[in-house]
């Protein structure tokens, strides 16, 4: 699963990468999100491609009258998509979601009592995108809106299938040609095996 990753390029050049524009003026460079957190994180909509807005990291589905759900929506497999009611609904909500990294645990012990940390990243720590769904729809307890999102996994494949070996899944990774096929409603089927070139180093 994925529940850390970071953002650390800065605006410009983040902008540049994906053509698109903050539209808030307070974007950090983040060395990690924490997934558990529930951080707002820079994300580019199907609706709004050439603006980088902020969503919070767990989806919460129109249906929820508790935030709690969060917990458990931090990431979606492909596999189920169409399948989970607090996915279902998002199969055509689809996002990016902008990293220049993400964080996962190799256990290097069958209990995992002893697990080495990698940052997986491409080719010069670029800025690269992670598929998504997302939804908005009125917080359950103050009425404002909410805007939340999940990362999409797969099976983990080649370096990622070493390590990550206890629940051998991995974010959904997309290029430059799939972003647009993913934010334009391609069949999941299509992104079940990323194709990018990934960089992995012990931290």
């Amino acid at each position: 699963m994925c529940f850390h990753s970071k953002l650390s390029a800065d605006a410009q050049s983040i902008q540049n990468r994906f053509k698109a524009k903050f539209t808030k003026p307070d974007y950090r460079p983040t060395d990690r999100y924490v997934g558990f957190a529930h951080p707002e994180t820079p994300i580019i909509t199907r609706q709004a491609p050439a603006s980088i807005d902020y969503f919070q990291w767990g989806l919460v589905p129109t249906w929820s009258k508790d935030m709690g759900i969060q917990a458990y929506t931090l990431n979606a497999r492909i596999e189920t998509l169409e399948e989970k009611p607090s996915f279902k609904d998002s199969i055509n909500k689809r996002c990016l979601i902008l990293v220049d990294g993400f964080y996962e645990w190799q256990w290097l012990t069958p209990s995992g009592s002893r697990k080495q940390q990698y940052l997986i990243g491409i080719a010069e720590d670029a800025p690269f995108a992670l598929a998504g769904i997302y939804n908005t729809c009125k917080h359950p307890f103050n009425g404002t809106n909410l805007h939340t999102y999940s990362i999409v996994t797969t099976e983990a494949l080649g370096l990622m299938a070493e390590i990550h070996n206890s629940k051998h899944r991995m974010p959904v990774i997309l290029n430059p040609e799939t972003e647009q096929t993913w934010l334009a409603g391609a069949p999941l089927l299509n992104f079940t095996k990323p194709e990018t070139p990934i960089i992995a180093r012990p931290v």
